[in-house]
């Protein structure tokens, strides 16, 4: 357990210093700063790595069953899915958005994150793990296309005026947001599905029927639908751009209520902590 607990510090601590990092970078305007940046960005993911496993050995329950244990692996997520695309397309900037909002979702974790869960029954098997592990995953991916929905609009919005901001010439081009939008929406619909289709087997298991109208699973849903258009306008109509960028931002805001603003509104049957 201790050896938990420092792995856990140390990767707070690297997401930290990456975070302040690509800041310095944006006010300094060095992208030497940037790169240092995401190679202890990288170094956090390592040690989160290291926490994730050895918090899976100690529970023996998996890595994603409780609330915290749920940000941190999101966390942890959207970290590793960025790492790959920076590789792909070189979009360091991009950093400046992941590694604070990693370094908030640990921060979280820490204010709950205990030594041992005592998980409820309802909670145990196969199916509760599959779904959290897919539906998470994919929320990540869902993470990073609004990410770069959002610099594609910045930056869309400062080529068009003809008056670049500030920082406008060290944001990744117009290109390859639209590809990590595109990529990180294709493939983060797919884990999403796959972790709602877990769930609802879940649920059928123990409540006797897939959907009971709660809160939380219409939001969901709604969430779905919406990514299900998106889709479905990408690879049919061939939407690229603004439209994509822009609703890639309206599905994750519905989805950011489904996960934490429903428990504030609504009373749910997924409130099992």
């Amino acid at each position: 357990m201790i050896m938990e607990t420092w792995l856990f510090k140390a990767a707070l601590f690297a997401y930290l210093v990456s975070t302040a990092g690509y800041l310095v970078s944006l006010l300094v305007r060095r992208v030497s700063v940037a790169r240092i940046s995401t190679w202890v960005l990288f170094a956090a993911f390592a040690i989160h790595t290291l926490f994730i496993i050895g918090r899976w050995r100690l529970s023996g329950q998996g890595p994603v069953i409780t609330l915290y244990e749920s940000l941190s692996f999101l966390a942890w997520a959207v970290s590793g899915g960025y790492l790959v695309f920076q590789t792909m397309t070189k979009t360091r900037v991009l950093g400046a958005f992941v590694a604070p909002f990693s370094f908030l979702l640990m921060m979280a974790t820490s204010l709950g994150l205990t030594g041992e869960n005592v998980v409820p029954d309802i909670l145990r098997g196969y199916w509760v793990p599959a779904h959290v592990f897919f539906t998470l995953t994919g929320e990540a991916l869902l993470v990073l296309a609004c990410l770069a929905g959002t610099m594609y609009l910045l930056q869309d919005h400062a080529l068009r005026r003809k008056t670049a901001f500030r920082f406008s010439r060290y944001l990744p081009s117009l290109r390859d947001l639209d590809r990590i939008n595109h990529l990180s929406l294709l493939w983060g619909f797919v884990f999403f599905t796959v972790g709602i289709i877990a769930g609802a087997v879940w649920a059928g298991a123990v409540w006797g029927r897939p959907w009971q109208w709660d809160p939380k699973q219409v939001f969901t849903l709604l969430a779905w639908v919406l990514y299900v258009i998106l889709v479905h306008q990408r690879l049919a109509i061939g939407w690229k751009g603004r439209k994509a960028a822009f609703l890639s931002i309206l599905a994750f805001a519905v989805l950011l209520f489904s996960l934490a603003g429903v428990h504030a509104f609504f009373t749910t049957v997924h409130d099992f902590f």
